[in-house]
């Protein structure tokens, strides 16, 4: 599933883009009592040293994936700094992705779907202690120089109603049928993994409508929505994440995920607002407080992200990631698949303490390029709202991989 979800930090803002289901911390949040969510203060930084990096690796190609990047050996993962509960959850997450992990195709090119069939297999029955585990099947490299940047995103819960009522008119749309998607890869191999989203009109594929135009109403009619939000901010974010909760009248939840986007380009509205000198809080508490306080400059501002995302409803469990497994709080994480196998844990050790420890890559982010990127997840709730909202962390990654890959890198 693609993602669009996106950190609510300036830097976030400007660079990160995921959409995925989300589980918070391994289970549901407890609706709030309010019928407008509050927007709370970024929770404040708990700062921490990072850990040097180690000496890149000599480039061996182009740098477009992790493997031409340059790989080096890390130190033993029995050494490294962790806490032990979110180890846990990390090894139980990785544990869930495994059916996925030993078939996927790694565009990395560290890995191969075999190499990870010895640790999924003893992951099964594992009983002492997670990184006891890790350290056990897997050993840690590092990506190019190392040098980590860390953003964080969290499941939003909203004001909404499944018909449209008086206060509740933001429509909540389902993809809709002439939304087409075309496979670059298909017509030329220079553009393999490559993809664009558009419509036919005649003989030719055109670009489907912006946000502006959807908010203006090209979409209605159509029998496309789904349901209908009370807030229009509120809603904005809520697409930005990719994936969140409509909390209805009646006191019930309706839950809904990503299913498709526009094709339109992601521009993130931090950056825009502070380079205009319209705001000089980045985080997504000050971002909304500008967008509430100037509602009509606020609405144009939001158009000028012309990104906009469709929905389905969720039951079951879920909601799921890009490998298409349930992703938890304080155990996943969005990253670049070319430098990052999906799937794999990697550690963080940041100059904020929140992140550092275990995480398992089990989504993408439209906006999440790069060596070392990582966009955290916190679940939902207000905690989870605060350290995400606020979350910009420089530092240290390591990858751990199989010992069968690393023996293949030659490391």
């Amino acid at each position: 599933m693609k993602r669009a979800l996106i950190s609510l930090t300036l830097s976030a803002m400007m660079l990160s883009a995921c959409s995925s289901g989300i589980i918070p911390n391994g289970g549901p949040s407890t609706p709030s009592a309010s019928a407008t969510p509050k927007v709370d203060r970024a929770t404040k930084p708990i700062p921490s040293t990072a850990e040097a990096t180690l000496p890149a690796a000599a480039q061996v190609g182009d740098g477009t994936t992790a493997a031409t990047l340059g790989v080096v050996r890390g130190p033993e993962i029995g050494s490294l700094k962790v806490d032990a509960r979110r180890a846990k959850l990390a090894m139980e997450s990785f544990r869930t992705s495994c059916p996925g992990l030993v078939r996927r195709t790694d565009n990395s090119g560290l890995t191969q779907g075999s190499d990870w069939a010895a640790a999924c297999d003893a992951v099964k029955t594992w009983t002492s202690d997670a990184i006891s585990f890790f350290a056990t099947h897997m050993d840690a490299v590092q990506i190019g120089d190392g040098k980590a940047f860390a953003t964080g995103y969290f499941e939003p819960e909203i004001a909404g109603c499944r018909t449209k009522q008086p206060g509740c008119e933001v429509s909540v749309y389902k993809r809709p049928t002439d939304l087409i998607e075309v496979d670059l890869g298909v017509f030329s191999d220079d553009l393999k993994g490559k993809s664009i989203r558009g419509k036919v009109s005649g003989t030719k594929l055109v670009q489907f409508d912006d946000r502006a135009s959807i908010e203006s109403g090209a979409l209605a009619g159509r029998g496309l929505e789904i349901a209908y939000a009370n807030d229009v901010v509120d809603f904005f974010f809520l697409q930005i994440q990719g994936s969140g909760r409509l909390r209805l009248p009646d006191g019930g939840v309706m839950r809904i995920g990503y299913e498709s986007q526009n094709g339109r380009g992601y521009t993130g509205i931090g950056k825009l607002m502070k380079d205009r000198g319209l705001i000089t809080d980045g985080s997504m508490q000050g971002i909304v407080a500008y967008l509430r306080a100037n509602p009509e400059e606020g609405r144009k501002i939001m158009h000028e992200n012309k990104s906009f995302v469709f929905f389905r409803e969720l039951t079951g469990a879920g909601p799921l990631g890009a490998m298409g497994y349930p992703v938890v709080g304080e155990a996943s994480a969005a990253v670049d698949i070319k430098f990052i196998p999906l799937g794999a844990p990697l550690w963080l050790s940041m100059d904020r303490a929140e992140p550092n420890g275990v995480w398992i890559a089990q989504d993408t982010g439209g906006a999440i390029k790069g060596a070392n990127r990582v966009d955290t997840f916190w679940g939902a709730g207000d905690r989870a709202r605060g350290i995400a909202g606020g979350m910009s962390a420089r530092g240290a990654a390591l990858i751990f991989l199989p010992k069968a890959s690393v023996t293949r890198l030659g490391l």
